[in-house]
Protein backbone atom coordinates (compact mmCIF):
# COMPACT_ATOMS: atom_id res chain seq x y z
CA UNK A 1 0.00 0.00 0.00
CA UNK A 2 3.13 2.22 0.99
CA UNK A 3 4.56 1.94 -2.36
CA UNK A 4 1.40 2.31 -4.11
CA UNK A 5 1.00 5.83 -2.45
CA UNK A 6 4.37 6.81 -3.01
CA UNK A 7 4.05 5.95 -6.76
CA UNK A 8 0.72 8.51 -6.83
CA UNK A 9 2.97 10.82 -4.94
CA UNK A 10 5.74 10.97 -7.17
CA UNK A 11 3.20 11.06 -10.20
CA UNK A 12 1.95 14.28 -8.82
CA UNK A 13 5.29 15.82 -8.03
CA UNK A 14 5.85 15.31 -12.10
CA UNK A 15 2.78 16.50 -12.93
CA UNK A 16 3.76 20.07 -11.50
CA UNK A 17 6.85 19.66 -13.38
CA UNK A 18 6.94 22.52 -15.76
CA UNK A 19 7.32 20.77 -19.32
CA UNK A 20 10.51 22.48 -20.58
CA UNK A 21 12.59 20.97 -17.18
CA UNK A 22 11.89 17.64 -17.92
CA UNK A 23 14.15 17.11 -20.55
CA UNK A 24 14.86 13.48 -21.50
CA UNK A 25 18.22 12.85 -23.35
CA UNK A 26 18.83 9.91 -26.00
CA UNK A 27 20.89 8.68 -27.80
CA UNK A 28 24.25 10.12 -28.86
CA UNK A 29 25.96 13.40 -29.17
CA UNK A 30 29.05 15.27 -30.53
CA UNK A 31 31.15 16.49 -28.06
CA UNK A 32 32.41 20.14 -27.72
CA UNK A 33 35.42 22.04 -26.06
CA UNK A 34 36.54 25.38 -26.25
CA UNK A 35 39.77 26.06 -25.63
CA UNK A 36 42.30 28.82 -25.38
CA UNK A 37 46.20 28.27 -25.72
CA UNK A 38 46.67 30.61 -23.22
CA UNK A 39 44.32 31.21 -20.61
CA UNK A 40 45.77 33.51 -18.34
CA UNK A 41 46.98 36.58 -20.55
CA UNK A 42 49.83 39.18 -19.34
CA UNK A 43 47.18 41.79 -18.39
CA UNK A 44 47.95 45.86 -19.65
CA UNK A 45 48.96 44.57 -23.29
CA UNK A 46 47.23 43.86 -26.59
CA UNK A 47 48.66 40.55 -27.88
CA UNK A 48 46.96 37.61 -29.86
CA UNK A 49 45.35 34.19 -28.85
CA UNK A 50 44.40 31.28 -30.26
CA UNK A 51 41.34 29.54 -29.91
CA UNK A 52 40.38 26.00 -30.72
CA UNK A 53 36.66 24.82 -31.29
CA UNK A 54 37.10 20.89 -31.29
CA UNK A 55 34.20 18.81 -32.20
CA UNK A 56 34.23 14.95 -31.28
CA UNK A 57 32.05 12.46 -33.19
CA UNK A 58 30.13 9.74 -30.85
CA UNK A 59 31.30 6.60 -31.12
CA UNK A 60 29.37 3.88 -33.24
CA UNK A 61 26.73 1.37 -31.41
CA UNK A 62 27.59 -1.97 -31.71
CA UNK A 63 24.54 -3.27 -33.05
CA UNK A 64 26.33 -2.54 -36.78
CA UNK A 65 23.86 0.08 -37.79
CA UNK A 66 25.32 3.07 -39.76
CA UNK A 67 24.37 5.56 -41.83
CA UNK A 68 23.45 3.99 -45.27
CA UNK A 69 25.69 5.19 -47.80
CA UNK A 70 24.91 6.87 -51.57
CA UNK A 71 28.08 7.03 -53.64
CA UNK A 72 29.62 8.15 -57.07
CA UNK A 73 32.92 6.24 -58.08
CA UNK A 74 33.54 8.41 -60.72
CA UNK A 75 36.90 7.15 -62.82
CA UNK A 76 39.23 8.65 -65.18
CA UNK A 77 39.58 6.57 -68.31
CA UNK A 78 41.84 8.83 -69.87
CA UNK A 79 44.38 7.25 -72.27
CA UNK A 80 47.19 7.83 -69.69
CA UNK A 81 44.95 5.26 -67.05
CA UNK A 82 45.80 2.34 -69.48
CA UNK A 83 47.93 -1.00 -68.33
CA UNK A 84 47.99 -0.88 -64.14
CA UNK A 85 46.93 2.41 -63.34
CA UNK A 86 43.18 1.20 -64.85
CA UNK A 87 43.75 -2.39 -63.81
CA UNK A 88 44.24 -1.36 -59.93
CA UNK A 89 41.19 1.38 -60.24
CA UNK A 90 38.99 -1.48 -61.18
CA UNK A 91 40.15 -3.52 -58.01
CA UNK A 92 39.59 -0.20 -55.95
CA UNK A 93 36.12 0.34 -57.12
CA UNK A 94 35.49 -3.80 -56.34
CA UNK A 95 36.45 -3.47 -53.32
CA UNK A 96 34.04 -0.70 -52.72
CA UNK A 97 31.25 -2.27 -53.82
CA UNK A 98 32.16 -5.26 -51.91
CA UNK A 99 32.23 -3.35 -48.74
CA UNK A 100 28.49 -2.01 -49.44
CA UNK A 101 25.77 -3.47 -48.59
CA UNK A 102 22.13 -3.61 -50.09
CA UNK A 103 20.84 -0.14 -47.87
CA UNK A 104 23.73 1.40 -49.39
CA UNK A 105 23.44 3.40 -52.99
CA UNK A 106 26.41 3.21 -55.44
CA UNK A 107 26.91 4.53 -59.25
CA UNK A 108 29.66 3.95 -61.06
CA UNK A 109 30.48 6.66 -63.87
CA UNK A 110 33.44 6.86 -66.26
CA UNK A 111 35.12 9.93 -68.50
CA UNK A 112 37.69 10.30 -71.16
CA UNK A 113 35.99 13.27 -73.90
CA UNK A 114 33.26 12.84 -72.54
CA UNK A 115 31.32 11.00 -69.35
CA UNK A 116 28.95 8.03 -68.89
CA UNK A 117 27.29 5.91 -66.66
CA UNK A 118 28.39 2.95 -66.61
CA UNK A 119 26.39 1.48 -63.25
CA UNK A 120 23.09 4.15 -62.72
CA UNK A 121 22.64 4.69 -59.02
CA UNK A 122 21.16 1.51 -57.44
CA UNK A 123 20.76 -0.68 -54.28
CA UNK A 124 23.96 -2.45 -53.82
CA UNK A 125 22.25 -5.48 -54.13
CA UNK A 126 23.62 -7.55 -56.89
CA UNK A 127 27.01 -6.76 -56.57
CA UNK A 128 27.77 -9.41 -59.66
CA UNK A 129 26.01 -7.73 -61.73
CA UNK A 130 28.25 -4.23 -60.44
CA UNK A 131 31.41 -5.65 -60.64
CA UNK A 132 31.10 -7.43 -64.30
CA UNK A 133 30.26 -3.67 -65.30
CA UNK A 134 33.34 -2.18 -63.35
CA UNK A 135 35.63 -4.74 -65.07
CA UNK A 136 34.61 -3.72 -68.51
CA UNK A 137 35.93 -0.74 -68.26
CA UNK A 138 39.00 0.31 -70.55
CA UNK A 139 41.35 3.40 -70.73
CA UNK A 140 41.11 5.62 -73.91
CA UNK A 141 40.36 9.26 -74.95
CA UNK A 142 40.89 12.93 -72.95
CA UNK A 143 39.96 14.57 -69.36
CA UNK A 144 36.71 15.62 -69.47
CA UNK A 145 36.71 15.60 -65.44
CA UNK A 146 34.36 18.24 -64.65
CA UNK A 147 31.79 16.44 -66.45
CA UNK A 148 32.59 12.81 -64.54
CA UNK A 149 32.02 14.85 -61.58
CA UNK A 150 29.18 16.45 -62.46
CA UNK A 151 27.35 13.19 -64.07
CA UNK A 152 28.46 11.84 -60.81
CA UNK A 153 26.32 14.05 -58.36
CA UNK A 154 23.95 13.70 -60.80
CA UNK A 155 23.63 10.12 -59.75
CA UNK A 156 23.77 11.01 -56.34
CA UNK A 157 20.65 13.50 -56.59
CA UNK A 158 18.44 10.69 -57.56
CA UNK A 159 18.52 9.00 -53.83
CA UNK A 160 19.98 12.03 -52.12
CA UNK A 161 18.72 11.84 -48.63
CA UNK A 162 19.39 14.00 -45.30
CA UNK A 163 19.99 10.59 -43.64
CA UNK A 164 22.42 9.26 -46.22
CA UNK A 165 26.18 9.90 -46.49
CA UNK A 166 25.96 11.34 -49.97
CA UNK A 167 29.26 11.47 -51.86
CA UNK A 168 31.08 11.70 -54.68
CA UNK A 169 34.53 9.77 -54.76
CA UNK A 170 36.78 11.08 -58.01
CA UNK A 171 39.86 9.28 -59.27
CA UNK A 172 42.02 11.04 -61.65
CA UNK A 173 45.63 10.77 -63.08
CA UNK A 174 45.39 13.38 -65.51
CA UNK A 175 44.93 17.22 -66.15
CA UNK A 176 41.74 18.39 -66.92
CA UNK A 177 41.38 19.10 -70.77
CA UNK A 178 37.92 18.93 -72.03
CA UNK A 179 34.96 21.51 -70.30
CA UNK A 180 35.67 23.46 -67.14
CA UNK A 181 39.32 22.89 -66.29
CA UNK A 182 40.49 25.81 -63.86
CA UNK A 183 40.79 25.10 -59.92
CA UNK A 184 38.22 28.02 -60.03
CA UNK A 185 35.76 26.42 -61.90
CA UNK A 186 36.02 22.92 -59.83
CA UNK A 187 35.96 24.93 -56.26
CA UNK A 188 32.74 26.50 -57.85
CA UNK A 189 31.30 22.92 -58.71
CA UNK A 190 32.63 22.13 -55.06
CA UNK A 191 30.78 25.09 -53.55
CA UNK A 192 27.96 24.28 -54.95
CA UNK A 193 27.73 20.61 -54.13
CA UNK A 194 28.39 21.16 -50.66
CA UNK A 195 24.55 23.46 -50.52
CA UNK A 196 23.48 20.21 -51.85
CA UNK A 197 25.24 17.89 -48.72
CA UNK A 198 27.23 16.43 -51.03
CA UNK A 199 31.41 15.96 -50.92
CA UNK A 200 33.67 15.44 -53.15
CA UNK A 201 36.52 13.15 -52.47
CA UNK A 202 39.42 13.45 -54.74
CA UNK A 203 42.66 11.13 -55.67
CA UNK A 204 44.55 11.79 -57.38
CA UNK A 205 46.92 9.52 -59.08
CA UNK A 206 50.75 9.66 -60.38
CA UNK A 207 52.32 12.90 -61.35
CA UNK A 208 50.41 14.04 -63.96
CA UNK A 209 46.91 15.23 -62.18
CA UNK A 210 46.38 18.67 -61.45
CA UNK A 211 46.72 19.39 -57.79
CA UNK A 212 45.40 22.49 -56.90
CA UNK A 213 42.26 21.80 -59.07
CA UNK A 214 41.93 18.37 -57.07
CA UNK A 215 42.41 20.04 -53.71
CA UNK A 216 40.14 22.92 -54.35
CA UNK A 217 37.26 20.65 -54.99
CA UNK A 218 37.39 18.65 -51.94
CA UNK A 219 38.28 21.75 -49.78
CA UNK A 220 35.01 23.41 -50.62
CA UNK A 221 32.88 20.14 -50.65
CA UNK A 222 34.86 19.08 -47.25
CA UNK A 223 35.54 16.23 -48.56
CA UNK A 224 38.67 14.29 -48.48
CA UNK A 225 42.03 14.62 -50.81
CA UNK A 226 44.78 11.77 -51.48
CA UNK A 227 47.70 11.86 -53.70
CA UNK A 228 48.89 8.29 -54.65
CA UNK A 229 52.17 8.28 -56.49
CA UNK A 230 52.02 4.67 -56.67
CA UNK A 231 49.05 2.52 -58.37
CA UNK A 232 49.45 -0.28 -55.83
CA UNK A 233 48.46 1.72 -53.37
CA UNK A 234 44.95 2.59 -54.79
CA UNK A 235 42.92 -0.11 -53.41
CA UNK A 236 44.31 0.80 -49.58
CA UNK A 237 43.42 4.66 -49.67
CA UNK A 238 40.02 3.12 -51.21
CA UNK A 239 39.73 1.42 -48.49
CA UNK A 240 40.45 4.20 -46.23
CA UNK A 241 38.02 6.25 -47.88
CA UNK A 242 35.15 3.98 -47.62
CA UNK A 243 36.24 3.87 -43.33
CA UNK A 244 35.13 7.32 -43.36
CA UNK A 245 32.06 7.10 -45.30
CA UNK A 246 30.73 4.20 -43.02
CA UNK A 247 31.60 6.13 -40.00
CA UNK A 248 30.26 9.20 -40.25
CA UNK A 249 27.60 9.97 -37.88
CA UNK A 250 26.72 13.87 -38.32
CA UNK A 251 26.36 16.10 -41.18
CA UNK A 252 25.58 20.11 -41.83
CA UNK A 253 27.66 20.95 -39.00
CA UNK A 254 27.22 24.51 -38.57
CA UNK A 255 29.04 26.36 -36.33
CA UNK A 256 28.87 30.08 -34.73
CA UNK A 257 31.92 32.06 -33.10
CA UNK A 258 30.81 35.08 -30.95
CA UNK A 259 33.94 36.87 -29.71
CA UNK A 260 33.81 39.32 -27.04
CA UNK A 261 33.71 43.04 -28.03
CA UNK A 262 37.42 43.04 -26.06
CA UNK A 263 38.41 40.39 -28.77
CA UNK A 264 39.32 40.88 -32.88
CA UNK A 265 39.14 38.16 -35.26
CA UNK A 266 42.00 38.09 -37.39
CA UNK A 267 42.01 34.62 -39.22
CA UNK A 268 40.67 31.47 -38.97
CA UNK A 269 43.37 28.90 -39.86
CA UNK A 270 43.19 25.90 -41.96
CA UNK A 271 39.30 26.68 -43.55
CA UNK A 272 36.80 28.57 -45.22
CA UNK A 273 34.99 31.17 -42.60
CA UNK A 274 33.26 34.06 -42.68
CA UNK A 275 34.07 36.59 -40.20
CA UNK A 276 31.60 39.56 -39.48
CA UNK A 277 32.92 41.98 -36.87
CA UNK A 278 33.47 39.65 -33.79
CA UNK A 279 31.49 36.93 -35.01
CA UNK A 280 32.80 33.62 -37.36
CA UNK A 281 30.67 31.32 -39.28
CA UNK A 282 32.11 27.96 -40.45
CA UNK A 283 30.75 24.74 -41.82
CA UNK A 284 31.67 21.18 -41.96
CA UNK A 285 29.93 18.65 -44.31
CA UNK A 286 30.12 15.67 -41.95
CA UNK A 287 31.56 14.37 -38.59
CA UNK A 288 32.89 10.80 -38.02
CA UNK A 289 32.74 8.52 -35.21
CA UNK A 290 35.21 9.43 -32.65
CA UNK A 291 37.18 11.64 -35.14
CA UNK A 292 38.17 14.99 -33.66
CA UNK A 293 37.44 18.11 -36.28
CA UNK A 294 38.86 21.31 -35.23
CA UNK A 295 39.17 25.34 -36.23
CA UNK A 296 41.27 27.25 -34.70
CA UNK A 297 40.89 31.05 -34.77
CA UNK A 298 43.45 33.49 -34.29
CA UNK A 299 42.53 36.55 -32.07
CA UNK A 300 43.74 40.00 -31.20
CA UNK A 301 43.17 40.71 -27.56
CA UNK A 302 42.49 44.41 -26.33
CA UNK A 303 44.75 45.70 -22.81
CA UNK A 304 43.34 44.56 -19.78
CA UNK A 305 43.72 45.27 -15.97
CA UNK A 306 45.68 42.08 -13.53
CA UNK A 307 42.75 40.33 -12.12
CA UNK A 308 40.10 40.62 -14.74
CA UNK A 309 38.88 37.68 -16.42
CA UNK A 310 35.81 37.27 -18.85
CA UNK A 311 34.49 35.32 -22.00
CA UNK A 312 36.79 35.19 -24.40
CA UNK A 313 34.40 33.31 -27.38
CA UNK A 314 31.07 31.59 -27.09
CA UNK A 315 30.16 28.76 -29.45
CA UNK A 316 26.95 27.67 -30.57
CA UNK A 317 27.21 24.40 -33.08
CA UNK A 318 23.77 22.94 -34.38
CA UNK A 319 23.94 19.70 -36.68
CA UNK A 320 22.14 16.70 -38.07
CA UNK A 321 22.13 13.44 -36.06
CA UNK A 322 22.45 10.91 -37.92
CA UNK A 323 21.83 8.24 -35.47
CA UNK A 324 18.21 9.98 -33.91
CA UNK A 325 17.70 11.41 -37.15
CA UNK A 326 17.15 14.87 -35.45
CA UNK A 327 18.77 18.53 -35.29
CA UNK A 328 21.11 18.73 -32.19
CA UNK A 329 22.43 21.98 -31.12
CA UNK A 330 25.56 22.10 -28.59
CA UNK A 331 26.74 25.31 -27.22
CA UNK A 332 30.09 26.03 -25.25
CA UNK A 333 32.50 29.06 -24.50
CA UNK A 334 35.97 29.74 -23.24
CA UNK A 335 37.32 32.31 -20.88
CA UNK A 336 40.56 34.57 -20.75
CA UNK A 337 41.64 36.11 -17.76
CA UNK A 338 44.96 38.67 -17.13
CA UNK A 339 48.09 38.57 -14.53
CA UNK A 340 51.28 40.16 -14.65
CA UNK A 341 53.24 37.08 -13.30
CA UNK A 342 54.59 35.63 -16.29
CA UNK A 343 55.35 31.87 -14.51
CA UNK A 344 51.29 31.98 -13.82
CA UNK A 345 51.00 32.71 -17.61
CA UNK A 346 53.53 29.79 -18.60
CA UNK A 347 52.08 27.35 -16.37
CA UNK A 348 48.86 28.11 -17.33
CA UNK A 349 49.68 27.55 -21.22
CA UNK A 350 47.25 24.72 -22.85
CA UNK A 351 49.84 23.07 -24.44
CA UNK A 352 48.04 20.69 -26.87
CA UNK A 353 45.96 23.46 -28.06
CA UNK A 354 49.08 25.46 -28.35
CA UNK A 355 50.65 22.46 -30.69
CA UNK A 356 47.55 22.70 -32.95
CA UNK A 357 47.79 25.93 -33.60
CA UNK A 358 51.74 25.95 -34.64
CA UNK A 359 51.19 23.47 -37.25
CA UNK A 360 48.16 25.72 -38.42
CA UNK A 361 50.87 28.41 -38.53
CA UNK A 362 53.07 26.70 -40.11
CA UNK A 363 51.06 24.83 -42.59
CA UNK A 364 49.57 28.43 -43.65
CA UNK A 365 53.57 29.22 -44.30
CA UNK A 366 54.07 26.16 -46.14
CA UNK A 367 51.34 27.45 -48.62
CA UNK A 368 53.14 30.82 -49.26
CA UNK A 369 56.37 28.95 -50.14
CA UNK A 370 54.48 26.92 -52.96
CA UNK A 371 53.42 30.17 -54.03
CA UNK A 372 56.53 31.67 -54.53
CA UNK A 373 58.02 28.77 -55.85
CA UNK A 374 55.21 28.74 -58.32
CA UNK A 375 56.34 31.98 -59.11
CA UNK A 376 60.39 31.07 -59.73
CA UNK A 377 61.04 33.00 -56.42
CA UNK A 378 63.01 29.49 -55.52
CA UNK A 379 65.22 31.06 -52.94
CA UNK A 380 62.80 33.23 -51.36
CA UNK A 381 60.41 29.77 -51.12
CA UNK A 382 63.24 28.14 -49.74
CA UNK A 383 63.29 31.25 -46.69
CA UNK A 384 60.29 30.96 -45.73
CA UNK A 385 60.54 26.84 -44.84
CA UNK A 386 64.15 27.67 -43.35
CA UNK A 387 61.86 30.33 -41.28
CA UNK A 388 59.51 28.19 -40.61
CA UNK A 389 61.53 25.42 -39.34
CA UNK A 390 63.42 27.76 -37.27
CA UNK A 391 59.82 28.82 -35.78
CA UNK A 392 59.14 25.22 -34.69
CA UNK A 393 62.27 24.19 -33.68
CA UNK A 394 61.89 27.27 -30.87
CA UNK A 395 58.10 26.25 -30.18
CA UNK A 396 59.38 22.61 -29.86
CA UNK A 397 61.70 24.14 -27.13
CA UNK A 398 59.15 26.21 -25.48
CA UNK A 399 56.44 23.53 -25.02
CA UNK A 400 58.72 20.32 -24.76
CA UNK A 401 57.18 19.00 -27.88
CA UNK A 402 57.85 15.89 -29.73
CA UNK A 403 55.12 16.85 -32.38
CA UNK A 404 55.86 20.04 -33.33
CA UNK A 405 59.49 18.75 -33.00
CA UNK A 406 59.15 16.06 -35.92
CA UNK A 407 57.10 19.25 -38.07
CA UNK A 408 60.57 21.23 -37.65
CA UNK A 409 62.60 18.38 -39.55
CA UNK A 410 59.78 17.76 -42.30
CA UNK A 411 60.18 21.60 -42.95
CA UNK A 412 64.09 21.54 -42.45
CA UNK A 413 63.66 18.21 -45.64
CA UNK A 414 61.20 20.39 -47.51
CA UNK A 415 63.23 22.81 -47.78
CA UNK A 416 66.63 21.20 -48.74
CA UNK A 417 64.37 19.72 -51.41
CA UNK A 418 62.50 22.53 -52.94
CA UNK A 419 64.77 23.80 -55.32
CA UNK A 420 65.80 20.46 -57.16
CA UNK A 421 63.62 20.67 -59.86
CA UNK A 422 63.45 17.50 -61.22
CA UNK A 423 61.82 16.57 -57.86
CA UNK A 424 59.40 19.40 -57.91
CA UNK A 425 56.33 17.95 -59.05
CA UNK A 426 56.36 15.51 -56.98
CA UNK A 427 57.48 17.27 -54.10
CA UNK A 428 54.77 20.03 -54.51
CA UNK A 429 51.66 17.39 -54.68
CA UNK A 430 53.18 16.07 -51.57
CA UNK A 431 53.02 19.47 -49.75
CA UNK A 432 49.80 19.95 -50.71
CA UNK A 433 48.19 16.86 -49.87
CA UNK A 434 49.90 17.31 -46.33
CA UNK A 435 48.72 20.56 -45.93
CA UNK A 436 45.03 19.47 -46.55
CA UNK A 437 45.34 16.53 -44.35
CA UNK A 438 46.63 18.82 -41.17
CA UNK A 439 43.69 21.33 -42.48
CA UNK A 440 40.92 19.23 -41.76
CA UNK A 441 42.71 17.01 -40.07
CA UNK A 442 41.93 13.75 -42.27
CA UNK A 443 42.00 10.38 -41.05
CA UNK A 444 44.66 9.37 -43.93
Amino acid sequence: MKKVISLFMLFLVLSYIPSHALVVHTGKQIQLNVDTATPVMLSETKQTAFIKVSLTGFAQEKDGVRTPANIAIVIDKSGSMGGQKMQQAIEAAVMAVNILDANDIVSIITYDNSAEVIVPATKVSDKDSIIRRIRNIRANGSTALFAGVSKGAGEVRKFIEKNRVNRVILLSDGQANVGPSTPTELGQLGISLAKERISVTTIGLGLGYNEDLMTQLAGYSDGNHAFVENANDLVKIFRYEFGDVMSVIAQDVNIIINCSPNVRPIRVLGRKADIIGNRIHTRMNQMYSEQEKFVLIEVEVLPAAEGTSYELAAVDVSYENLRSHKKDTISGNTKIAFSSSREKIKKSTNIAVMEKAVEQVAAENNRQAIQLRDKGQVHEAKKVLNQTAEYLKDKASAYNSDSIKKLEQENRQDAEEIDDESRWNTKRKDLKARIYKRSKQQSY
